[in-house]
């Protein structure tokens, strides 16, 4: 039997890596150690189904107590490092305790910005979304007639615009950019959901940034813009994007660069040192990537789970994403990072369409919006590099069926 495994991290990669190895009859003792008090859990439906009050919290755990015993899995909750020693192999607690390894995994994952206290990040009722406490306090906020500012309009500021919406909320959602999803997606799609965001009675301000936000006892009240104007708020959400937890990792002397940077194998720098999920950084397509999204995250950690069992298999992401907002579903196929051309195609149903990316001639990613056909033939073109004709594509009377044939 292999020595103990050590991850550090609870979230979703730190439970795949773990079900993976079981799975794969490896015995070796596994040690998860999380800050959080609750045993890991699916996170994307927090922020919706969750938070909406459809989904009670003990069906996001990927599974019981048992669960853990019968596999021999320890799971250390409330916990977490201070300090690892890699030439000792052991890992500090905050308590002071420590714990051997003979393989370590980092599934740290990455935290929310926050405002700036020179802004007034530091005023009760200012909220990021991340994890179940994120949640429960925003089911508090989050009560019909309230005035919710969300700052940031990437997905999860979407998001959460789209859920308080739902609940009856008075919603404004500022940006910076000119236009929201500027960072990853394009113009087409961005267009598509702020039209929608707005149908549903969003005020979506684009080029308007926070100049600060003002207190009164303590809690928020009122958000001066950059364009000039004033807003009385109840309450704050900041999506304004993550940062990866790699402090241990960096500390301990391993390569980072907006992560833990990680072979095709999930190795660290360190042979001994795993890494997978948000806070890694892998190569892929002959650049240094870190993909946040729970997808990514159980496929590195399945594919750690391999190379610790023994089989030297590289990981190839092919990476895929979604976003529900309201009654619309948005997918996502591959990466488009650096796409110098898109095409626009419309669907078969009513308010339905695909954006397809292209980077010097070659497909890279698909949007697909209410278009489950779309993004089936866009991943499995993907999936198989099967040469895309565009002349198919671009045809809005062809059907996407024959891309395939």
């Amino acid at each position: 039997m292999a020595g103990r495994l050590v991850i550090i991290g609870a979230g979703q990669g730190a439970f795949a890596l773990a079900a993976k190895l079981r799975a794969l009859k490896d015995d070796r003792p596994i040690t998860i150690i999380g800050s959080e008090e609750v045993l890991p859990y699916q996170r994307p439906p927090l922020s919706k189904k969750y938070l909406m009050g459809e989904m009670s919290f003990d069906r996001l755990e990927f599974r019981s107590s048992q669960w853990f015993l019968d596999n021999n899995v320890e799971i250390r909750l409330s916990t977490w490092v201070e300090e690892i020693d890699r030439k000792a192999k052991t890992v500090r607690m905050q308590d002071g305790s420590v714990l051997a390894y003979d393989k370590l995994a980092l599934a740290t994952g990455a935290a929310p910005r926050l405002l700036p206290a020179g802004v007034g990040g530091d005023l009760d009722g200012v909220l990021t979304v991340r994890d179940k406490r994120d949640a429960d306090r925003l089911r508090e906020e989050m009560q019909p007639g309230r005035r919710l500012l969300v700052i940031g309009g990437g997905y999860i500021g979407l998001e959460a615009a789209a859920v308080a919406r739902q609940l009856g909320l008075d919603v404004t959602l500022i940006e910076m950019a000119d236009r929201i999803l500027q960072r990853v997606a394009s113009a087409e799609t961005a267009a598509i959901m702020r039209d929608l965001h707005v149908s549903k009675g969003v005020s979506v301000r684009e080029n308007t940034g926070l100049v600060r936000l003002e207190g009164e006892g303590g809690r928020v009240k009122k958000a001066e813009l950059s364009d000039g104007s004033s807003l009385d708020v109840d309450f704050v959400i900041a999506g304004i994007g993550v940062t990866p937890n790699d402090r241990l990792a960096r500390e301990s002397g391993l390569a980072v660069g907006n992560g833990v940077i990680v072979d095709e194998f999930t190795r660290t720098s360190d042979f001994d040192i795993h890494a997978m999920g948000d806070c890694a950084v892998l190569p892929m397509n002959g650049a240094a990537v870190r993909l946040e999204s729970v997808q990514n995250a159980v496929d590195q950690a399945e594919a750690a789970a391999l190379v610790l069992s023994g089989e030297e298999r590289p990981y190839l992401p092919k990476p895929w994403f979604w976003s529900d907002q309201y009654d619309v579903k948005l997918q996502i196929a591959g990466f488009n990072a650096g796409y110098d051309e898109t095409v626009l195609r419309p669907g078969q149903r009513a308010g339905s369409h695909s954006i397809w990316y292209f980077k010097q001639g070659r497909f890279v990613a698909v949007d697909a919006i209410n278009d489950a056909k779309a993004y089936v033939t866009g991943k499995k073109t993907l999936d198989t590099d099967f040469p895309l004709n565009r002349a198919i594509l671009e045809d809005p009377a062809a059907d996407l069926k024959s891309l395939l044939t």
